[in-house]
């Protein structure tokens, strides 16, 4: 099998995970500065010097065989200080967008990857403005880089900033089983994405804007946040949403995910106990009601890696996610909206520093099982139109360098980038081989 007429192949990147430079003297600073400050997490310092190399970098993006580059815009960098943007950054940014163009990568911008400006707080997603906030920022970066860009994803992977955040205490401020404040902040960020939808739009008409998620095993986790924004397309009034999301529940999501274990099963009935699922997202569906536009999605985008909530509240390390490539295609399928494309915003294998994975598991097979459930979803139906691989290079992972996901490793003295992955497979080569092989 061959994939469909120009469908992208890129990697996936995050601006504080690769640029270097920030929260240090001098630097922008974000949410993560307070954590970085009192040693909790190892510093990102440098990273991988994006900032500054990022014409090396885009190369190596073009060598694997690439035709589509994910990046973000950081808001902090933007505007280090409340209501002075920062030309300087807005205009290098330009630059790397013309980059990409150059060769021949589509640029896909994603405006928030779990970080904003330490001047707005570090619980900026429980305020009652943060919405609005949200979409003043995108209304700036929208019209610095529309003539740059057509792709946006407008938050990335709204429950897992929620979930990591106020539920499993990985993000700042790092609290733990504060349900309240993981309702709230899933709340604030789906409201805040169907304002950015509404202004990207306003600018540019023929913008392709979504958000991706992050699959989980429990509905009210994932695929709730996206029948939300999908309701009224469906013809589904306002006082008939919550029937609706019982029986999308029940019917679509559970009917196609494994059997809920103990922990989904507690899980639930604790969020239920808490708020029921409509009224739980106040803010959302008041957004999603009062737009202009019947749905505020023109793709639907799924992070695939591993969906099983109960391994998640293990808290095991990312380097011990079980792999389970079937689970991509059913996922896909699960993303499906008549008239919608589906994206794999982000897939990637996480190894332990240059250490063998204990289940065997290497890169280039795992490229190879994962675009192989992804052949399978397009033969089922799926319109899947875009895959991204997370990602291109060992880059910083949200507190140390030690989970390792890139198709190059990357030495940390010296910064010198391998031809070989961290485990010594030649990843990036593999991955030419397969877009070269399933382009049509």
């Amino acid at each position: 099998m061959t994939l469909p007429a120009g469908f992208r192949f890129g990697v996936a990147t995050s601006g504080f995970q690769v640029e270097g430079g920030y929260n240090g003297p001098g630097e922008p600073a974000n949410n993560w500065s307070w954590w970085e400050a009192e040693g909790r997490v190892e510093p990102a310092g440098g990273a991988l010097d994006f900032w500054r190399q990022y014409e090396r970098h885009l190369d190596r993006a073009v060598e694997a065989g690439c035709d589509a580059f994910r990046m973000s815009v950081e808001w902090a960098r933007c505007e280090p200080r409340d209501g002075q943007p920062d030309d300087t950054a807005f205009d290098h940014y330009c630059a790397i967008l013309d980059a990409c163009h150059d060769r021949g990568l589509q640029p896909l911008l994603t405006l928030h990857h779990f970080t904003h400006p330490a001047w707005l707080g570090v619980d900026f997603w429980l305020q009652p403005d943060s919405p609005e906030r949200f979409r003043d920022w995108v209304r700036v970066a929208v019209e610095r880089f529309a003539g740059r860009c057509r792709h946006w994803v407008t938050l990335n992977e709204i429950n897992v900033v929620a979930l990591m955040t106020y539920f499993a205490g990985a993000f700042p401020p790092g609290r733990r089983w504060d349900v309240a404040a993981t309702v709230r902040t899933l709340d604030h960020m789906l409201a805040a994405h169907v304002l950015a939808y509404g202004v990207i739009k306003e600018r540019q008409p023929q913008a392709v804007v979504t958000t991706n998620s992050y699959p989980l095993s429990v509905y009210e986790l994932d695929r709730l946040l996206l029948d939300v924004l999908l309701a009224r397309r469906h013809g589904i009034g306002r006082h008939d949403l919550r029937p609706w999301l019982e029986e999308r529940r029940r019917e679509y999501h559970d009917a196609a995910v494994s059997k809920p274990g103990l922990f989904e099963r507690v899980l639930r009935k604790r969020a239920n106990s808490a708020v029921h699922m409509e009224q739980a997202l106040p803010r959302a569906v008041a957004a999603a009601y009062a737009s202009d536009r019947a749905c505020t999605l023109d793709v639907t985008a799924l992070d695939y890696y591993a969906p099983d909530i109960t391994h998640h509240a293990r808290r095991r390390a990312l380097w011990d996610d079980p792999v389970r490539p079937q689970g991509l295609a059913r996922y896909a399928a699960l993303n499906v909206e008549p008239g919608l494309d589906v994206w794999v915003a982000e897939n990637g294998l996480c190894s332990r520093g240059s250490s063998p994975r204990r289940d065997g598991w290497t890169r280039p097979r795992y490229l190879q099982a994962h675009l192989a459930s992804l052949l399978e979803a397009v033969d089922r139906g799926v319109p899947l139109t875009a895959y991204y691989h997370w990602t291109l290079a060992d880059n910083y992972e949200w507190g140390s360098y030690a989970p390792r996901f890139g198709l190059h490793g990357v030495d940390r003295a010296t910064l010198r980038w391998s031809d070989t992955d961290s485990m010594g497979d030649a990843s990036a080569a593999e991955y030419r081989r397969l877009i070269e092989e399933l382009r049509p």
